[in-house]
């Protein structure tokens, strides 16, 4: 399985997150290519059937990257983002696809550097955990196995 390269979801809030990542690029901080970015007004507005839907849609791993604690431009976003992400690990724990394969990271805007370490974690992180059982099962049975 050396050869899995896991496709990553990571949802940024617009004004820290997907800063650090518009820093990151303008630095040249590299970061693997399997880490899809998907721009959010505020992590606050992630639901938990959006994470969900990624796993479904074929992601591996999910990341909320939301303003810092204490500096949410909408006050109380990232404190419901955190909670969110928290019942999505239960979800994901209790349906066997392993709330490990999701997390939640806060930073400012000017952590680009931050970002681009991120990416990396996640991406070492699920290329050990491997495809996602749920990934696994479509591939069965597209092949026509049980």
């Amino acid at each position: 399985m050396s050869d899995f390269q896991p496709k990553i979801v990571a949802f940024c809030c617009y004004y820290c997150a997907y800063s650090a990542a518009d820093l990151a690029g303008s630095m040249r901080l590299q970061y693997p290519p399997t880490v899809r970015m998907i721009e959010q007004p505020c992590s606050g507005r992630i639901d938990i059937q959006l994470i969900l839907q990624a796993f479904e849609d074929g992601a591996d791993g999910v990341y909320v990257a939301g303003c810092l604690e204490g500096d949410c431009h909408f006050l109380k976003g990232n404190y419901r983002a955190k909670l969110r992400v928290a019942q999505a690990k239960k979800i994901l724990d209790d349906v066997g696809i392993g709330g490990e394969r999701v997390e939640m990271y806060n930073l400012s805007g000017s952590m680009g550097p931050r970002f681009a370490e991120i990416a990396h974690e996640m991406h070492e992180k699920i290329k050990k955990l491997g495809p996602s059982p749920l990934n696994r099962k479509v591939e069965c049975l597209a092949a026509g196995q049980q």
